[in-house]
Formats: structure tokens, sequence, C-alpha cells
């Protein structure tokens, strides 16, 4: 059976929409503060001959730290819309949602500090 909402239109169309969401990302504070950690880190990764699984871990957990911060993002803007006054509930989902980011981005020093320590101390 032919699945008639495949398209190759389609398919493209998706990925504008998911580039549209970089840039919207890229728009907030604290995304282009990760963005100059994480260009910081590529640069000591280069400048530190980094093995490949550990150019591994840098790139997940870079990763994981955008996605954090797009989800994060997507969160507060969502709750904003429904909820523009203060509710508390929403203050608390809002603050769960950035405490993931903060999670995550201990997670990437933590991941760092093992990877390029070792190199700076030798």
């Amino acid at each position: 059976m032919k699945n008639e909402g495949f398209t190759l239109r389609k398919r493209l169309e998706s990925f504008r929409y998911a580039f549209n969401g970089i840039r919207t990302l890229w728009a907030e504070p604290n995304a282009r503060i990760h963005g100059i950690a994480a260009a910081t880190v590529i640069a000591a990764g280069f400048l530190f001959h980094l093995s490949p699984a550990e150019w591994i871990a840098v790139v997940i957990v870079t990763g994981a730290v955008f996605t954090a911060e797009a989800l994060n993002t997507a969160i507060e803007r969502l709750a904003n819309a429904v909820s523009p006054g203060y509710h508390e509930t929403i203050k608390q989902v809002k603050d769960l949602s950035a405490a993931a980011v903060l999670i995550m981005s201990i997670a990437a020093a933590i991941t760092g500090a093992i990877i390029f320590l070792p190199k700076l101390l030798m």
C-alpha cells in the first residue's frame, strides 16, 4: 500500500521548519552563550588532538545541551502563550525545564573536565 502522505516536498518542508527553529533558538541569549562554549571546546579539541572517542563525547554532550536549551525555550514560549499571567504550576514547569538545561550543562562541563584536565596538566 502506497503512503500518500509521504512526498519529497513534505520532507524538505520539515527540514525548513527545523532550520527555522534553529534560527529561533540562536536568537536566545543563552543559546548564544552555549554556542560560544561549544566553539571554545571545539577549538580546544583541535588544539589538543582529541581521540575519536573524546570527539564523540564532545559531540553528544554539546548536542544534548543545545537540545535541552531548545526544549526549554519551546516550553517557556508555550507556557507564556497559554498563561501570560503568573500561575504557580506554569512557574514550576518553566523552572523544571530550566533545570534540565542546567543539569545537562553541568554534565557537559564534567565531561569536558574529564577530557581536558589531564591534557592541561601534562
